[in-house]
C-alpha cells in the first residue's frame, strides 16, 4: 500500500462538515431525506459526539464522513480534503467501525487483527510494535487464541476497535459502538475511547443514542430527523436546562414508576423518569416546579440539570407534546395478584459442555414487572427465549401462564405477547396489513378480529398512518406497532426484549407509561434491557452474570448493596457495576 498523500496546509481542523445533505430514494416509496443541511466541525485531538435517537441521521452522516456515501449537497473535508471529490486519501488515514464491524467468527482474535492488519499493508515490524499495545489497551491479550464467535458482545466491540486501529488512523469515526452492550463493557470502552484521545491525541468522532454518555465528550452535535437540534460542549447543552429540573417524591403507596406516567402526561413538563425510587422532572418555565396541588407529588425538589435534561428541552420544542402513554384493556388478566404465573426452578440450560444457564430460580407475579439484568453473555437472552418457549430447558422446571414448558410449549405461548429488539414486523406491508397478519395468527376471525385491530389502532394512536408500509414509519411509531402487534390476543403475560433500544427518548418515556398501565391492569411483564434507568420501572430484577444470579430484589434493595456510606446515592447502574464486579473478583479469587 502507498503512504497516504500529503494532507493540504490550510487543515485547521480534521473535520468540516458545512450544510451536507442526503436523500435515499427507495424503489416504488417516498424519498428520505436522512441528512439536511447539517453543518458542523471537529477540532483536532478531540472527542465529539453525535448524539440523537435512531432515524437522527448520525450512521448516514459517518458514511458520509468515510467517503462511503456521496453528499447531495454542501460539503464534507475530512483531513483537508474534499471526501466527495477525493476520498481516497481519505480512507487511507482515517478508521471507521460501522455497527456492525465485520469481525470473522471462525478466527481468533489474534487471527482477525493479522488479517486486518495484512489488509491495511501494515507490516511485520509494526505490527510488533502496535498488537501488543491494542491488547492491553482493550485487554484482549489473554484471549487471543479465542475464537472471534465465542467471545461476548462487549469483547466483540472491544476487539472491533481494535482491527480499526491497526493502522494508526488520524481521524476515527465509531457508529454507535455500545449498542447492545452492558453498563459494565459500555464504560470498558469509553475507557479506551478517552485514552485514545487523552494520551495518543486521536481525533473520534463517535455517534451514540445514550444520551449520558455526551458527558464523556469535548463537543456534542444534537440530531433529529436528519437537523441539528443544537452543538456545543456538553457543559452548554445542559446549561439549556437551568432552574428546570426537580426531583419529585410521591407517599410510600405510589410507586415511582406510577408517579412518572402521571406528571409525563401533565402540561408544563418536559421529561420525567424514574429514578432511584423519586421521580426527576424536567419543565418547561424555569423555577416553575410540577403544580402543588397535585396529590400524588409529596415533595418536589430543585437539582442540579445533566446533558441529557437540556436534550429533552431541545427536543421537546422541536416534536411537540408527548404521545398518550395510556392503554385500557378490553378483558384483563384474571386471578389473584399473589400468585405467580412463572414460576422457574432450578433452570439449566446446556449448550454441549457449556452452562448458559446455571440453576437459576425465581417467580413473578400476575401484574409485576421483572427485569432480568446482565452483562452480554451472562445468560438472561437464553433465560428469556426458554421464558418465552423459543428454546427447550436442559433441566429444572418452568411453568408459564399455568402450562409446563417442558412438554406444553404451544399452549403457553398462546397466552403471551412478545415485542422484540429489533422491529421484526414485515416492512413492506402496511401498519393496518400488519395488525390483520397478527390478528389472524392468534386465530382471530371475523368481527372479533375487525374490534381488536380497531382497538389496537385506538390505543396505539395508528389510525393516520393505516396505510403506511411500517418499514417507513419513524421508530416511535414503529415500537407502537409492535406493542399493538404483540397485544391483539389479549396475552396475560408480556415479554420485552430491549424493546426500547434506539427509540427517541420521548418514545421510551411513553412506552413505559403504556407498560404501567398494563400492569395496573393485571398484565404481567418480563423485561430485558440495557438502559439501568429503565431497571427502576420493575418491581423486582434479578441480576446475572456467567450463567448464575448474583442478586434479586426490588430496586431499593439493589441499589443499597452498592452504598458506600459516603452519603452518595448509588444509581442503579453503580449497583449493576458494583454486584457484577464483586461476583467476579470471588471467582478469580477462587480460581487463583
Amino acid at each position: 500500500m502507498s503512504p497516504p498523500a500529503e494532507a493540504p496546509p490550510d487543515a485547521p481542523r480534521p473535520v468540516h462538515v458545512k450544510a451536507a445533505r442526503k436523500v435515499f430514494r427507495p424503489a416504488g416509496r417516498d424519498p428520505v431525506v436522512a441528512v439536511d443541511g447539517v453543518s458542523f466541525s471537529a477540532p483536532r485531538s478531540t472527542l465529539t459526539a453525535l448524539v440523537g435517537p435512531d432515524g437522527g441521521g448520525k450512521t448516514t452522516l459517518l458514511r458520509m464522513m468515510a467517503g462511503l456515501v456521496a453528499p447531495d449537497g454542501g460539503s464534507i473535508r475530512i483531513l483537508g480534503f474534499d471526501v466527495a471529490a477525493d476520498p481516497q486519501p481519505v480512507h487511507e488515514r482515517i478508521g471507521y467501525m460501522p455497527q456492525k464491524f465485520g469481525l470473522y467468527e471462525d478466527l481468533t482474535v489474534g487471527q482477525n487483527m493479522a488479517l486486518y492488519a495484512d489488509l491495511h499493508g501494515v507490516d511485520r515490524d509494526a505490527r510488533a510494535t502496535v498488537f501488543p499495545r491494542l491488547l492491553k489497551m482493550t485487554d484482549l491479550g489473554p484471549f487471543t487464541g479465542r475464537l472471534a464467535g465465542a467471545l461476548s458482545g462487549g469483547m466483540k466491540q472491544k476487539l472491533g476497535l481494535a482491527c480499526t486501529l491497526v493502522r494508526s488512523p488520524e481521524l476515527l469515526l465509531l457508529d454507535e459502538p455500545t449498542v447492545g452492550v452492558d453498563p459494565l463493557s459500555r464504560r470498558e470502552l469509553w475507557a479506551i475511547v478517552r485514552q485514545l484521545v487523552g494520551e495518543s491525541g486521536l481525533t473520534v468522532v463517535v455517534s451514540t443514542s445514550y444520551l449520558d454518555e455526551a458527558a464523556f465528550c469535548d463537543h456534542t452535535v444534537a440530531l433529529h430527523q436528519g437537523r441539528v437540534l443544537a452543538e456545543g460542549t456538553p457543559a452548554e447543552i445542559t446549561a439549556r436546562a437551568a432552574g428546570r429540573v426537580f426531583v419529585a417524591t410521591s407517599g410510600p403507596a405510589t410507586p415511582a414508576r406510577q408517579l412518572q406516567a402521571h406528571l409525563f402526561q401533565q402540561p408544563g413538563v418536559v421529561d420525567a423518569v424514574p429514578e432511584a425510587g423519586q421521580v426527576r422532572v424536567v419543565v418547561e418555565q424555569p423555577g416553575l416546579p410540577p403544580r402543588a396541588d397535585d396529590a400524588l407529588v409529596v415533595a418536589c425538589t430543585p437539582t442540579a440539570p445533566r446533558y441529557e435534561d437540556g436534550f429533552m428541552v431541545l427536543f421537546r420544542a422541536a416534536v411537540g407534546d408527548a404521545p398518550a402513554a395510556s392503554i385500557d384493556l378490553t378483558r384483563r388478566p384474571d386471578g389473584p395478584a399473589e400468585l405467580p404465573v412463572v414460576e422457574v426452578s432450578d433452570l439449566v440450560r446446556r449448550f454441549g459442555d457449556f452452562v448458559a444457564v446455571n440453576h437459576v430460580s425465581f417467580a413473578v407475579r400476575r401484574g409485576e414487572i421483572f427485569g432480568l439484568l446482565g452483562p452480554n453473555g451472562a445468560g438472561k437472552s437464553t433465560t428469556f427465549r426458554m421464558l418465552c418457549g423459543l428454546i427447550p430447558a436442559s433441566g429444572g422446571t418452568l411453568r408459564v401462564a399455568g402450562a409446563d414448558l417442558r412438554n406444553a410449549r404451544a399452549e403457553a405461548r398462546q397466552r403471551l405477547g412478545y415485542v422484540a429488539q429489533k422491529f421484526s414486523l414485515y416492512g413492506d406491508l402496511s401498519v393496518h396489513e400488519n395488525l390483520d397478519f397478527f390478528a389472524s395468527a392468534y386465530g382471530l376471525r371475523g368481527k372479533a378480529k375487525r374490534a381488536r385491530i380497531a382497538w389496537a389502532k385506538a390505543q396505539f394512536e395508528l389510525e393516520a398512518v393505516a396505510r403506511v408500509p411500517s418499514g417507513q414509519l419513524p421508530g416511535g411509531y414503529k415500537q407502537r406497532l409492535a406493542m399493538a402487534a404483540a397485544l391483539l390476543h389479549e396475552p396475560g403475560i408480556l415479554f420485552l426484549d430491549e424493546a426500547t433500544s434506539g427509540a427517541d427518548p420521548l418514545a421510551r418515556r411513553a412506552f413505559w407509561g403504556r407498560i404501567t398501565h398494563l400492569a395496573e391492569q393485571g398484565v404481567t411483564v418480563i423485561v430485558t434491557t440495557h438502559f439501568m434507568e429503565e431497571a427502576e420501572y420493575c418491581d423486582r430484577i434479578i441480576i446475572m452474570d456467567g450463567g448464575s444470579a448474583l442478586a434479586m430484589g426490588p430496586p431499593a434493595e439493589i441499589r443499597a448493596q452498592a452504598r458506600s456510606g459516603d452519603g452518595h446515592e448509588p444509581t442503579m447502574e453503580d449497583a449493576f457495576i458494583a454486584i457484577v464486579e464483586a461476583a467476579r473478583q470471588v471467582a478469580r479469587e477462587a480460581a487463583a
